[in-house]
């Protein structure tokens, strides 16, 4: 029983100085009035496949119209149904432009997004087009952090594309962790 009477006094003394020292304890990054945006929260985790059509071309060269038009009309369009889909030719081939837009229209209404390109193409389309639903003046004259470290990648031009567009209206703006920056660009 006596035992238990040290712990407890034990317990309260440890809380009573833990209690102390986080009242003192100062988070100067809270304070310092920065504001974070980490690109990662823009990644979309929907679906992504490529849809490559050299299978479509004949002997993986050339486009020849009617066959080419028979293989859009065979081809299950519903699998891409909520995906987004990077379109692109494996092979050296000659593809005309309105081959690549026959195959748009016939996404249309069913993938989420469709590019020309590989899957990075594609993942730096979708990463574009995040940025360019954030407020810019959201961040009129303020520090801004665009963070670095991600689970996800984040194409390098995405965060070219972010620095452009808040350059015009912010005091700063630097790269990494609050905690760690490197200086990419302060107001004169």
């Amino acid at each position: 029983m006596m035992l238990s009477k040290k712990i407890i006094n034990c317990i309260q003394t440890i809380d009573y100085f833990c209690r102390d020292i986080m009242d003192t304890i100062v988070n100067k990054v809270a304070q310092s009035g920065l504001q974070t945006i980490d690109l990662e929260e823009y990644f979309d985790a929907s679906p992504k496949v490529q849809l490559d059509i050299k299978d479509w071309l004949f002997m993986g060269l050339m486009l020849k119209e009617k066959e080419f038009r028979d293989y859009l009309k065979e081809h299950d369009w519903k699998q891409y149904a909520g995906q987004h889909v990077a379109v692109f030719c494996s092979t050296d081939a000659i593809v005309p432009t309105w081959a690549y837009m026959l195959i748009a229209n016939k996404l249309s209404g069913l993938a989420k997004s469709v590019v020309f390109g590989s899957l990075a193409d594609l993942e730096l389309k979708l990463f574009v087009q995040a940025i360019d639903t954030i407020n810019a003046e959201d961040y009129r004259d303020q520090k801004v952090v665009i963070k670095g470290c991600s689970k996800h990648p984040v194409p390098v031009s995405a965060y070219v594309h972010l620095t452009e567009k808040l350059t015009p209206v912010v005091k700063s703006i630097m790269y990494g962790e609050p905690c760690s920056t490197v200086p990419i660009y302060k107001r004169p």
